[in-house]
């Protein structure tokens, strides 16, 4: 039971009951839910140097060791 009385909501308003909710990603976060995993390799997008993907480390936050470029996902090139 809640302040209001009730023990379910509508799932609008504050935050009680157990709605749907108004939004449009279906909760799957960031790259569709999907992972890139543990492996994998780092790539410069300007000179295409290769570096192997560290976990816990974002690419993003590497800088290319040729041209001083930042790094991105592997992953993340072959998808356009």
């Amino acid at each position: 039971m809640n302040i209001f009385g009730s023990t379910q909501g509508s799932g609008r308003g504050l935050g009680l009951g157990n709605g749907r909710g108004l939004g449009r990603g279906n909760g799957q976060g960031r790259n569709k839910g999907g992972a890139f995993g543990t492996g994998g390799y780092c790539i410069c997008a300007k000179c295409g140097a290769k570096v192997a993907h560290q976990q816990g480390e974002k690419c993003t936050s590497l800088k290319c060791p040729q041209c001083g470029h930042t790094m991105v996902r592997e992953e993340l090139l072959k998808k356009k």
